[in-house]
C-alpha cells in the first residue's frame, strides 16, 4: 500500500497576510515558520505530521536557510534539494546534522542546539520538497511600515549624555532584541525589541540613526538622540533578509537607506529617516556562468565613498551591482561579474576597494568603487568568510587585507596598495595557519598590532570556545590562544561559541561574544588589546545569545 503523507495548501496561493501577522511582541518567531506549508506526496519522502512540518520549517528558517537558501539550492552551505537528500537517507543526514564538519557545518546536535528528536526531524524534513514563499511588493512593504515617532516630533539635538561614539549595538539573536551598551561604563543602556535573529547593525553617515535588520526582514530605525535611544520607525522589506546600509556620499548623508533580502530576492531603497519604500528592484537573472537563477539573494551591501552609489552583492549570480541613487526615477546600475557565491566583505584601508568573499569559488573579488570595475579575483583558502575583513600594514608587503575561512584553518593576506606596492597588489602575499576551520570573523584595528581570528563553527569545543591572536609585526611566530569562554565562567552545558571580535572606539580593548544556549547563560568578554589580558566580563540575564557586536564609531566610519 502506498504510504500516505500529509498535504497542505500550496504556499503561492496563500494570502501574504498568512506569512506575516506577527505582533511586535512576538517577532522572535519567524513568519516563514508560522505559515502553512506544503510537502511532497512522493512515497519516497518521509511522512511528517502537520505539527512536525511546522516545527521543522521554523528550525530550518532559524538555523539553516541563511547558508542553504530558502529553496535549498545552496550557497555557503551545500544544496539540500530532495534529489540529493533522499539519496543520502535519513541516517546519513542525522549524523551530519548532529556532528557537523570542520568545513563549517555546525554540530547542531552535540552542541546542544538541537535535541536528538529535532535532529531526526530535520533529517526527514529536508527530504521533502521545499515550500516556496510568496512575493513581496512595494505596496506590501509600505503596508508594514510604522511611523513610531514622526520626524517632526523627534529632537533637533542630542538629548542624552551617552558617548554615542563608543556605543555598542549587540545582537541578542534568539531573543529578537538588540542590547545598546555604553562602551565606557560597560552598562546596558537599553534593550530594544527588534525582529528575529538580528543580523547586522549599521550607522547612518551622521551617527544619529542606528539601522537594525533581522533575518525576518524587519528593519528597526533607532534614534540615538532620544533621552533613551529607541525605535522611531520600522518596516518589513520581505520575508528573510540580512543586509542594510545607508547613503554616505557627500550631500546624501542620511538621505537614503537600502536593504537586501534573501526572500524575495530583491533590494529596497527607502527614505533614510522614515523607512518609506521608494524603489524595489529584483535581483533574479543570469549567473556569471550564464544560467538563470530564481533566488539570487542579496548578501553584503556597502556605501561608496566615491559616488552616490550602493555596492550590492547578489550571492547566487556572482554579480556585484553598483546602484546609483542620485536619480531613483532613472536608476543607473553598473553590473560587475565576479564569482559565486558572494557573501560578506568590506573595504580596504583606503576605502576605495571593496573586498568580498565568493566563498563557493574560494576567491575574493576586488571592486574599484572609484572606477566601478572589477580590479581582481584573488584565489584564497577554502570557503572564505571574512566578515568585513581586517586591514593592517604588513612589515614586508605593505597594506594588506585579511580573510579567514570556514573551510580550512588558513588566513590569507592580500596586498591592497597598487600605487605603493604594485608587485603585491591583489595577490595573496602570505598565508598563515590558524586554529582550524569554522571561522566567521577576523578583526584588527588601525591602532592595534593584534589580529583576532574566531572559530565558532568548528565542532571541536576547544576551538569554538577560544580565539587565536597573531602579532601583525611577527606573523611568523604563529598565534596564541585565549580561552575566552573559560574566562566567562558560564554555568551549564551546551555550546559556548566565541564569536566576533569588535574593537571599541579607542582601539585599546576588544569585545567577544560567548554565545550560549537560549535557555542558558551567555556573556560578553572584554580583553585589553595591549596585554591580551581579561579586562571584564559583562553578564546579565537579558543578554540572551549575544552574537554580532557593532561599535558605533567604527561601523559609521568603516574602520576594521
Amino acid at each position: 500500500m502506498k504510504a500516505k503523507s500529509w498535504m497542505f495548501p500550496a504556499l503561492a496561493a496563500l494570502p501574504l497576510s498568512l506569512w506575516l501577522g506577527l505582533t511586535h511582541a512576538d517577532t522572535a518567531v519567524s513568519p516563514q515558520a508560522r505559515a502553512p506549508g506544503q510537502q511532497a506526496s512522493d512515497a519516497a519522502a518521509p511522512a511528517l505530521t502537520p505539527a512536525e512540518f511546522n516545527q521543522a520549517r521554523q528550525i530550518y528558517f532559524e538555523r539553516c536557510a541563511g547558508c542553504h537558501g530558502v529553496l535549498r539550492k545552496g550557497a555557503t552551505g551545500k544544496p539540500l534539494t530532495p534529489d540529493i537528500t533522499r539519496e543520502r537517507g535519513t541516517e546519513y543526514l542525522k549524523t551530519f546534522i548532529k556532528y557537523g564538519s570542520p568545513a563549517g557545518m555546525p554540530n547542531w546536535g552535540t552542541s546542544g542546539d538541537l535535541s536528538d528528536t529535532e535532529v531526526d526531524l530535520m533529517a526527514r524534513y529536508i527530504q521533502l520538497d521545499p515550500p516556496t514563499p510568496p512575493e513581496f511588493s512595494l505596496a506590501d512593504i509600505e503596508k508594514s511600515r510604522k511611523d513610531v515617532v514622526p520626524v517632526a516630533q523627534r529632537p533637533t539635538r542630542k538629548m542624552n549624555a551617552y558617548n554615542l561614539d563608543n556605543l555598542f549595538s549587540v545582537t541578542l539573536r534568539d531573543a529578537g532584541e538588540v542590547a545598546l551598551i555604553d562602551g565606557d561604563s560597560k552598562q546596558i543602556i537599553t534593550i530594544v525589541k527588534t525582529g528575529y535573529a538580528v543580523h547586522i547593525s549599521r550607522m547612518s553617515a551622521s551617527g544619529r540613526y542606528l539601522y537594525v535588520i533581522g533575518r525576518d526582514a524587519k528593519i528597526d530605525l533607532v534614534d540615538l538622540w532620544l533621552p533613551k535611544p529607541d525605535i522611531v520607525a520600522e518596516v518589513k522589506v520581505g520575508l528573510e533578509a540580512r543586509s542594510v546600509e545607508t547613503s554616505k556620499y557627500k550631500g546624501y548623508e542620511d538621505k537614503y537607506a537600502v536593504a537586501g533580502t534573501y526572500w524575495p530576492p530583491q533590494y529596497v531603497i527607502m527614505e533614510g529617516d522614515t523607512l518609506k519604500p521608494l524603489k524595489v528592484v529584483s535581483t533574479r537573472g543570469m549567473t556569471v556562468d550564464n544560467e538563470y537563477h530564481p533566488e539570487p539573494r542579496v548578501a553584503s551591501i556597502v556605501a561608496s565613498h566615491f559616488h552616490p552609489e550602493f555596492v550590492i552583492t547578489a550571492k547566487e549570480t556572482g554579480k556585484i551591482l553598483m546602484v546609483n541613487y542620485a536619480d531613483l526615477n532613472n536608476l543607473k546600475t553598473t553590473t560587475i561579474d565576479s564569482a559565486k557565491f558572494l557573501h560578506d566583505g568590506g573595504f580596504d584601508a583606503s576605502g576605495r576597494y571593496f573586498m568580498v568573499a565568493a566563498n563557493a569559488s574560494n576567491k575574493i573579488a576586488v571592486v574599484d568603487t572609484k572606477q566601478d570595475k572589477l580590479a581582481a579575483l584573488v584565489d584564497v583558502g577554502k570557503t572564505p568568510h571574512p566578515g568585513r575583513g581586517a586591514n593592517f600594514v604588513h612589515p614586508k608587503y605593505g597594506p594588506v587585507w585579511a580573510t579567514s575561512h570556514l573551510g580550512d584553518e588558513t588566513v590569507s593576506l592580500i596586498g591592497t596598495d597598487p600605487a605603493g606596492h604594485k608587485a603585491q597588489a591583489w595577490k595573496v602575499v602570505q598565508t598563515v595557519q590558524g586554529q582550524g576551520g569554522g571561522s566567521l570573523f577576523i578583526k584588527t584595528h588601525p591602532k592595534s598590532h593584534n589580529l583576532w581570528v574566531d572559530t565558532p563553527l568548528n565542532p571541536d569545543p576547544k576551538l569554538s570556545q577560544s580565539v587565536a591572536v597573531f602579532d601583525t609585526r611577527k606573523l611568523e611566530d604563529g598565534y596564541k590562544v585565549l580561552p575566552i569562554a573559560q574566562w566567562a565562567q558560564l554555568k551549564g552545558e551546551g555550546a559556548k561559541r566565541v564569536v566576533q571580535a569588535e574593537y571599541n572606539q579607542a582601539g585599546d580593548e576588544v569585545w567577544f561574544s560567548v554565545w550560549g544556549t537560549k535557555d542558558g547563560e551567555s556573556a560578553l568578554v572584554v580583553v585589553d588589546d595591549k596585554t591580551r589580558a581579561l579586562k571584564t566580563v559583562i553578564k546579565d540575564p537579558r543578554l540572551v545569545t549575544p552574537t554580532g557586536k557593532f561599535n558605533a564609531f567604527n561601523t559609521q566610519h568603516d574602520i576594521y
